[in-house]
């Protein structure tokens, strides 16, 4: 069993940490708002610390899953960061969907540092964290990936190495662009349904058999034609998603016309008043008249 740090407690990284604490190890976590770390302990046992550095101090591994890349650079190597206390042969794993810059920035650090990283973004949602079934896209060394396989095994069904450092976060770029176009899409169809006088679930059973067929159609068709959209993941996380794939095209010459399209619309969902609306909530746009 190994001492393990978890820096960040959301809907994605409390469970995720969670599975740890339940399959053995000795977990100790960190969270901005003190009190969501509290509860977490209430509820899996382990401990807490105060500040990233603290929970890092001795630990085999540090996960870390947060917001964005300030919110990365602050926990690493931030005042009181946990780069500052990492030991010599630990391994840093980021689950946090960041910049494929700040994940090459953050490994040369912690090689400076003596220590690993590891970018690991993750794909399935909350209820993939909570079921431990997510999928996750990393990037960095081979030999230091073999090591954190295992634990990040107790809540993934699917974990790969991608390439160097930054790569775990350029294949989550590939997965947010397929997602959007699937999502509106899907929206598109339904919306037609509806408008042609179709059952729309009946329309779903059929369709979701064939070549039609999706993630997304068998998890949110149903609750898009209810109307229904707090499943999960948000808008705002889906456009800043998107923004980061965007200017990463910029940069390497990818053209992306229906990714930019899509994060138009999602951005009409945000004026709407749905940044904690899910991703799906693009139908919305279609039936407010």
């Amino acid at each position: 069993m190994s001492k393990i740090a978890w820096i960040g407690l959301g809907v994605m990284g409390g469970p995720m940490a969670g599975h740890l604490q339940k399959a053995g190890h000795d977990v100790t976590v960190y969270n901005r708002t003190t009190s969501r770390a509290e509860e977490w302990v209430e509820q899996y046992g382990g401990s807490m610390a105060l500040t990233p550095a603290q929970a890092a101090k001795n630990c085999d591994f540090v996960f870390a899953c947060v917001g964005n890349d300030d919110d990365l650079r602050a926990v690493t190597i931030g005042e009181n960061g946990a780069f500052g206390s990492m030991k010599d042969g630990a391994i840093f794993v980021d689950h946090t969907t960041a910049s494929a810059a700040v994940a090459r920035e953050l490994y040369a650090d912690a090689q400076s540092r003596g220590f690993g990283f590891i970018d690991a973004p993750v794909s399935g949602g909350q209820a993939g964290a909570e079921n431990g079934v997510l999928t996750v896209m990393c990037g960095g060394d081979e030999e230091v990936f073999e090591k954190a396989v295992p634990i990040i095994d107790i809540f993934a069904r699917s974990c790969k190495l991608l390439g160097d450092p930054g790569a775990g976060q350029l294949t989550k770029m590939v997965n947010q662009i397929c997602i959007a176009g699937v999502v509106q899409g899907l929206a598109e169809g339904m919306n037609f349904a509806q408008r042609a006088g179709l059952d729309g679930d009946a329309v779903l059973d059929v369709i979701s058999k064939g070549a039609a067929g999706s993630w997304q159609m068998e998890n949110r068709g149903s609750t898009m034609l209810k109307d229904e959209f707090d499943f999960g993941f948000a808008v705002d996380w889906m456009r800043k998603d998107l923004g980061m794939c965007l200017a990463e095209a910029d940069r390497n010459g990818a053209s992306l016309p229906l990714t930019a399209l899509v994060d138009q619309f999602y951005k009409e969902i945000q004026a709407m008043g749905g940044n904690r609306w899910d991703t799906s909530s693009l139908m919305r746009r279609l039936t407010r008249d």
